[in-house]
């Protein structure tokens, strides 16, 4: 008989649930992306940027092991793991620029689900993974989770949700219900920390044009500060050209362009009912996120923006607020003369997905586009001609299960890891050697190349074999037990971009009964067998 928790319970402890994906690295668990539409020669160049998550409260449901900012290739390839680059819960996990230099960067700090909202700063890394910067909200205010958007290379759009009292007698049934949310967004020089511009959404907005209720019982119900009446949730803030902004207000259900320089409301797209638009539009969206300028031509501008078109729980039968059968990614035209507004493109999901929270529509400049669905999971590269040409949710089987992702983006990136390279040998009974190599973050190895130290620390090459994953793998008779080994990584001309520290080979691991324990299984077998000898 074998007692499984008792040796789960120690493994849970010593290697944070890792499940021994990779010799090399014991210590990661990555999501294992569950690819329903294969990449192929169609997509777009690019690696994909996600940070999944556990959509259950309490993280064990279960959603990702190691929750954290992701980078991978569109094959499922892991390229690298932020787990333990950022201290607390990180969202909006991007590649940008600044200063003439691709950098990464991502929200980290506090989520709170029921509400949506989260409290923390930005933190930014550069090509070696290395923090350079943490840019906090000016001002006595803390940024949101929702938004981080770099302009022009020196500044960043900040959000923030900032609870306030108010006389909300005309929309509350309590005269105890009095708080509700400022929704605000701040410019900021991203060297100096300087607000260059701040919009309160008090100051232009009338709760009238929310489309979410102040109910009693209800996240957001208004009784104090920690559940002030979320009315108008600001979820992304972009700029343009001349210098006005693009905001998505969630709760208003629609669009709004400000004016940079006064912070008047220019128009407003949208909102429910429809009669609140500005506009004459021949489509219907609802609940949206991440609005993005994409260009202008005279009067007309293109927009793109990911539609929900599903808020969640907060109708009065505690039934979720739909209006359409699925979320989509949109990019439509607005005419700033007519005032009309056309959709140009629309992408629908392979599976029907609807999605009461998150997601995020990134148009790239082949034409081709990414969309991220949210709270479901799941992205969807599109091609110039609007088909899938790749389909994937954030985790597989039981990990899979109520994974969600803020936002998906495709970039290409440079990664020189400051890491060390990791390397693992162990020596079977027949003499027969596996290495095991791995450099987390690294885009730029083509090949590795082998040694073997002798007990002089004589090096001796033994072979070299092409990269392939995160993880490769390579076969020797060639080394003794008593001898360490060390590895080179080569870029595409040959050169030496780093060598590994000498390891000592191991003993393969091999119970009594003469079976090996499996790689594809997790240290609990190891621990299991251990236990029972």
């Amino acid at each position: 008989m074998k007692l499984k928790c008792f040796c789960t319970i120690s493994l849970a402890a010593s290697f944070v649930a890792a499940d021994w994906q990779f010799k090399s690295r014991p210590d990661l668990s990555p999501p294992i992306l569950n690819i329903a539409i294969p990449a192929n020669q169609n997509t777009s160049p690019g690696y994909l940027f996600a940070a999944p998550f556990s959509g259950y409260a309490d993280n064990k449901n279960h959603g990702p092991r190691q929750a954290a900012p992701y980078i991978f290739t569109d094959k499922g390839e892991l390229v690298w793991s932020g787990f333990s680059y950022f201290s607390i819960w990180a969202t909006n996990f991007q590649k940008g620029r600044l200063n003439g230099e691709d950098i990464l960067f991502s929200f980290e700090g506090s989520h709170n689900p029921d509400y949506g909202h989260g409290h923390g700063h930005v933190t930014i890394l550069d090509s070696h993974y290395q923090t350079i910067k943490e840019l906090r909200a000016g001002r006595h205010k803390i940024i949101d989770k929702h938004e981080f958007h770099i302009i022009d290379e020196k500044t960043g759009l900040v959000q923030i949700y900032q609870p306030v009292p108010r006389d909300l007698t005309l929309y509350a049934k309590s005269e105890e219900q009095q708080w509700i949310v400022d929704a605000i967004f701040q410019e900021i020089d991203i060297e100096s920390g300087e607000v260059l511009f701040e919009w309160r959404s008090l100051d232009w907005i009338s709760p009238d044009e929310s489309i979410l209720p102040i109910n009693e019982g209800q996240a957001g119900s208004g009784f104090n500060s920690s559940d002030a009446w979320d009315y108008f949730h600001i979820n992304s803030v972009d700029k343009n050209e001349e210098g006005d902004y693009l905001l998505s207000a969630r709760d208003a259900a629609a669009l709004y362009k400000i004016n940079g320089t006064s912070g008047e409301v220019i128009w407003k797209l949208g909102g429910l009912p429809e009669l609140s638009s500005d506009f004459k539009i021949d489509f219907q969206f609802s609940f949206q996120h991440h609005a993005r300028f994409i260009s202008r031509n005279g009067s007309k501008e293109v927009i793109s923006f990911y539609d929900n078109s599903a808020h969640g729980t907060e109708n009065k039968d505690g039934k979720t607020v739909s209006y359409a059968e699925t979320s989509s990614g949109k990019v439509i035209e607005v005419d700033n003369k007519e005032f009309t507004a056309h959709l140009l493109r629309e992408f629908l999901p392979p599976d029907g997905l609807l999605s009461k929270s998150q997601g995020s529509t990134q148009v790239l400049s082949d034409g081709h586009v990414i969309v991220n669905w949210g709270s479901k999971g799941a992205v969807t590269e599109y091609n110039s001609k609007d088909e899938a040409v790749f389909h994937a949710y954030f985790d597989s089987d039981l990990l899979g299960e109520n994974v969600e992702n803020y936002r998906a983006f495709k970039f290409n990136w440079i990664g020189e890891p400051d890491e060390d390279i990791s390397l693992y040998s162990e020596i079977s009974a027949d003499g027969e050697a596996s290495i095991y190599v791995s450099w987390n973050g690294d885009t730029k190895t083509q090949k590795w190349r082998f040694f073997e130290l002798d007990e002089e620390g004589e090096k001796q090459i033994i072979g070299a074999t092409t990269r392939k994953g995160f993880e490769t793998a390579f076969k020797t008779n060639k080394i003794k037990l008593s001898n360490k080994v060390l590895v080179e990584a080569l870029g595409e001309r040959g050169e030496v971009l780093g060598v590994s520290d000498p390891t000592l080979s191991q003993k393969e691991i091999i119970p009594a009964g003469g079976k090996k324990v499996s790689t594809k299984n997790s240290f609990s077998n190891y621990f299991e067998w251990r236990m029972w000898q």
